[in-house]
């Protein structure tokens, strides 16, 4: 594995060593039928950089990407960070005055996407950043309000997906199908990043109405998956002979979901991690899908109270975006308290078990887990 230290440095790697090998395959159009179309990582690369110098000529500083997995939308959201600008990145499919907020309290300057789109929110761009330089932003789920802007670079995620290679790695014959939103860190780095960083050939899914034959479309040998996509990919009996290894993460997933993966022939890794790591800092590489592995640079101890607490000094977060109060109250002297609750089994292998908001403290002391009460009232 290499430790690439920017975007840049991924693309110029791969344009050198490896220019004809394919960096990306999506669907074109040929004769009114469809068909595969490769980008070479020589080719991504000339044409990324002609895109960043558009860029770095545009007299803009932030980008607000409004991500929908695309070709287009890949090559310029890496130009952008090529060219210095900060890089925020958005989910297009939400609610416009959630889109606002998050344009406005991020200082985006300049929009990408579609353009109906772009044109309801150009009343919430601002007059910019003083600075960016290799700066991508993603924000927390949850609602508006909890939602938060995380600053991470190009350095943290390449380092991310470094993690993951190390712990499951790819080869270049490898077929990485992209299926996850981009504005979501799981599938950046490991719907995206993951497969670039190793030069494998990332596949880039044609999106939710297509769910049903991507796999027959692209035969990936790998997927990234959140449960409940993974759910219905197996349900449906939708995974393709040439998948071998599926990763989970971004959400709980119950036990008879991967162990129906299993039974379909995959083999299947849990991943944990968090935004304000740059993605995963814990992969399973055994058995069983629970038992996760620290990956390379991140140390992982617990609080007294079960607390996951992380050092992660290579994939932390900067900090969130102008809330310096919110950020010194989870990144402690550099180790992030994630409010997540976990336990070491025999071996030393971190075992995720819930959320400290999970658990209701009664007045004579008593604790209840919130969950387990839930699952036996369902």
């Amino acid at each position: 594995m290499i430790r690439f230290h920017s975007l840049e440095h991924v693309l110029s790697y791969y344009a050198k060593e490896t220019p004809d090998a394919i960096a990306l395959l999506y669907e074109g159009i040929a004769d009114n039928s469809d068909t595969l179309v490769g980008l070479t990582y020589r080719e991504l690369y000339a044409q990324v950089k002609d895109l960043a110098r558009q860029y770095q000529q545009s007299g803009k500083t932030s980008l607000g990407v409004l991500t929908d997995g695309s070709l287009s939308c890949i090559e310029n959201l890496l130009a952008a960070n090529l060219a210095g600008l900060q890089v925020v990145m958005l989910d297009a499919g939400a609610p416009l005055d959630r889109l606002g907020e998050q344009i406005t309290g991020t200082d985006v300057d300049m929009l990408y996407g579609e353009e109906t789109l772009k044109k309801e929110l150009q009343s919430y761009l601002t007059s910019g950043v003083t600075e960016g330089t290799d700066r991508v932003i993603f924000f927390t789920s949850g609602t508006t309000n909890a939602a938060k802007a995380v600053m991470l670079t190009g350095k943290s995620l390449c380092q991310s997906a470094y993690n993951g290679g190390a712990m499951l790695p790819l080869n270049t014959d490898d077929r990485l199908l992209c299926i996850l939103p981009l504005a979501h860190v799981f599938g950046f780095v490991c719907g995206l990043l993951w497969g670039l960083t190793s030069g494998a050939t990332v596949a880039l899914g044609r999106g939710p109405r297509h769910f049903m034959d991507d796999c027959r479309f692209f035969q990936p040998t790998v997927l990234s998956a959140v449960p409940t996509l993974l759910e219905f990919l197996v349900k449906h009996k939708l995974i393709n002979p040439e998948l071998h290894l599926v990763l989970v993460g971004a959400g709980d997933c119950p036990a008879e979901i991967l162990d129906a993966a299993k039974e379909s022939g995959l083999r299947v890794s849990f991943g944990y991690g968090l935004t304000e790591t740059s993605s995963g800092v814990a992969i399973s590489v055994g058995e069983d899908p629970y038992a996760m592995e620290i990956c390379p640079d991140n140390t992982i101890t617990l609080a007294d109270d079960g607390e996951i607490l992380i050092q992660a000094p290579t994939c932390s977060m900067q900090g969130y975006y102008k809330h310096p109060k919110d950020t010194d109250a989870v990144l402690i002297d550099g180790v992030l308290h994630t409010g997540d609750l976990g336990r070491f089994d025999e071996d030393g292998r971190l075992h995720v078990t819930g959320r400290k908001k999970e658990i209701l403290v009664l007045s004579d002391g008593t604790k209840i887990f919130l969950p387990e009460y839930e699952a036996l009232l369902k």
